[in-house]
């Protein structure tokens, strides 16, 4: 495991989990400073690494497909730092059902619960002592776990089974960690539905899912990145879900 920084501190970091692209990298970027630096843990995409790394963040590379490589990845940090600002769980995959890859449903189902569910469970168990450190040693002050859920929490998915009910999973845990960590850490999840499109989506896909919200549009990840600065800087809301989807629930 590999941790590269431009500028070692020894300031209480905010982590975030695949942090290398989209929503994770925007958060890192604009969280990042000298009094709170942002460590990123990235698998496969590197090419945000080298914009991360100018910009002071630390990136860790990390895996987090077994139990093992959590656990490395958890004993990594407990090395590097003595407390922790924020654990931010942004990492997941999109895996669906209704492919016709012959991908085995049960590995689909693991995968997902895996990812979504196992790993912040774990993550939180193993590092809720360097974030309440932080507490203690900050006066007024608490810690932060955000889990990033789904929209799909409330009404499941046809298509994404499997990733509906880890994303659910994910929700749970929000309100059982919030309940075992309080009074020193504030638990809570966003909820995004449409943030962003991909490169390759369609005219005609992107007309169509905008649609599917009140305000009809896409925000970009800054609306993420606004919800989460929200929570951080909250002094009074835990085991609460920050829906951030345009009004889709009553469409």
């Amino acid at each position: 495991m590999n941790l590269v920084s431009n500028h070692a501190s020894v300031a209480a970091p905010i982590i975030i989990t695949g942090g290398g692209q989209r929503l994770g990298l925007a958060a890192a970027l604009a969280l990042h400073s000298e009094a709170t630096p942002v460590v990123i843990t990235y698998r496969n995409n590197t090419d945000n690494l080298a914009q991360l790394q100018a910009h002071g963040v630390q990136t860790l590379h990390a895996d987090l497909s077994t139990t093992a490589a959590v656990l490395d990845f958890a004993n990594t940090l407990k090395e590097q730092y003595g407390a922790l600002r924020a654990i931010i769980h942004n990492a997941s995959e999109w895996l669906s059902e209704s492919h016709s890859d012959g991908t085995d449903p049960d590995m689909i189902f693991d995968k997902m619960m895996h990812i979504h569910a196992k790993v912040p469970y774990l993550i939180n168990s193993q590092l809720s002592q360097l974030l309440k450190n932080f507490a203690e040693s900050s006066k007024n002050s608490t810690a932060d776990i955000i889990h990033m859920t789904d929209f799909i929490v409330e009404k499941g998915s046809k298509k994404h089974i499997a990733y509906a009910a880890s994303k659910a999973a994910l929700h749970n845990l929000t309100l059982s960690f919030s309940a075992q960590l309080a009074p020193l850490i504030k638990v809570n999840a966003i909820a995004p539905a449409l943030l962003m499109f991909n490169e390759q989506d369609s005219d005609e896909y992107k007309a169509k899912a905008l649609k599917k919200s009140l305000l009809q549009v896409a925000p970009g990840e800054q609306e993420g990145v606004k919800a989460i600065r929200y929570l951080l800087d909250s002094d009074y809301i835990t085991g609460r879900t920050l829906a951030i989807d345009g009004g889709r629930n009553l469409v």
